[in-house]
C-alpha cells in the first residue's frame, strides 16, 4: 500500500475505486483525520490518503499530530509514502509554480516530538540521507513526465517551526547557508517515516520567494494562488507515481536495524507494546 499525506482534496482528483474511511487509534492520539483507502483505477494499488492539516486546516505545523499520521499509515501495510509539501523558495532560479523533489533537510523547529522512542527506549537513527533516494528519484522521473512543471531534482528543504513566515534577516541568513527552499512540515514526518521503516519521499510546490528579495512579502493569498495552481501538476505526478512504482525493497525498509541502544530486557512492558508495530521483529523472543 502507498501513503499520500497532503492537501485536502488532493484524492478526489486520483482516479480511486472502491473508496473506504478508516478512523484509527493509535498511541499517539488519533490523526489528522480518518485515513481514505481507495484502489487507484487498473492498478490493483491501494492508496491511503492522509489530509496533513485535517480535512478544514484545522491543525498549525507545530500541533499537528505527526507521530498519530505516521503510525496510522504503517499500521495499514503502508510501505512508501509520498508527501506533497508547499514551500517558499531560497533562489531566484526556483521560482513559483516549480517542483522540487529534496534530497536534504535542515530542522529549525522547537516544539513537536521527533521520535517514536522517546521513553524506556533509545533509538539512534541514522538520517543522512533524510528523504529515500529511490523514491526521490522516481517522483522527480515522473513529475517531468506527467507535468509541464518545471522540475528540480535535488536540494535542501529548511524546516522552521511557523506558523508564522520568516523575518526578512531569517530568510537572507537561510539562503545564505545555501538552502533551497523553506517549509514548515518535513520535520519531524521524514524523521518520523524513516524509525517506522517507511520509503518517504516529498513533491514540494513553490509558491513564493519567501522575503529575502526586497519586492516580497509572503501573504497567505499568494500561497493559497500558487498552491492551487499547483495542485494538478501534483496530482498528475502522484497518480504516475503510483503507476509505476515497482515493488522493490530498499533500507529505508530495515532502517531499524543496529538503531535499538536498549537492551531488550530493559524496555518495559508498556513500552514494548506501544511500539510492537514498529519494531516487534527486532524484540520478538528477545528478552
Amino acid at each position: 500500500m502507498i501513503g499520500f499525506i497532503g492537501g485536502s482534496g488532493i484524492y478526489e482528483a486520483l482516479d480511486l475505486t472502491d473508496t473506504s474511511e478508516k478512523r484509527i487509534e493509535t498511541p499517539y492520539g488519533e490523526p489528522s483525520a480518518p485515513v481514505t483507502i481507495g484502489e487507484l483505477a487498473g492498478t490493483g494499488r491501494e492508496i491511503a490518503f492522509l489530509p496533513r492539516h485535517g480535512r478544514n486546516h484545522e491543525y498549525s505545523p507545530t500541533t499537528l499530530p505527526y507521530r498519530a499520521n505516521v503510525f496510522a499509515l504503517k499500521s495499514l501495510g503502508v510501505t512508501h509514502v509520498i508527501a506533497s509539501n508547499a514551500v517558499g523558495s531560497l533562489r531566484e532560479e526556483l521560482p513559483p509554480q516549480t517542483l522540487v523533489v529534496p534530497d536534504q533537510a535542515v530542522d529549525r523547529t522547537r516544539h513537536r516530538p521527533f521520535t517514536f522512542f522517546d521513553e524506556g527506549m533509545v533509538v539512534h537513527m541514522p538520517f543522512t540521507e533524510p528523504y529515500c533516494p529511490d523514491l526521490s528519484a522516481h517522483l522527480a522521473e515522473c513529475a517531468r513526465e506527467a507535468s509541464d512543471a518545471e522540475v528540480v531534482s535535488g536540494g535542501t528543504y529548511v524546516c522552521i517551526e511557523g506558523p508564522q513566515f520568516s523575518t526578512r534577516a531569517e530568510s537572507e541568513f537561510y539562503r545564505g547557508q545555501g538552502w533551497d527552499v523553506i517549509g514548515m512540515t518535513t520535520i519531524p514526518e521524514a524523521k518520523l517515516a524513516r524509525e517506522a521503516e517507511l520509503c518517504y519521499a516529498t513533491l514540494a510546490g513553490v509558491t513564493d520567494y519567501d522575503v529575502w528579495r526586497e519586492d516580497s512579502e509572503v501573504t497567505l493569498q499568494e500561497v493559497l494562488e500558487n498552491a492551487a495552481a499547483n495542485e494538478e501538476a501534483i496530482k498528475e505526478t502522484v497518480d504516475r507515481a503510483v503507476r509505476t512504482l515497482d515493488d522493490s525493497e530498499c533500507r529505508c525498509q530495515s532502517a531499524l536495524e543496529g538503531t535499538i541502544n536498549t537492551p531488550s530486557e530493559a524496555i518495559p512492558d508498556e513500552v514494548r507494546e506501544r511500539v510492537e508495530p514498529l519494531v516487534g521483529e527486532y524484540l520478538d523472543g528477545d528478552r
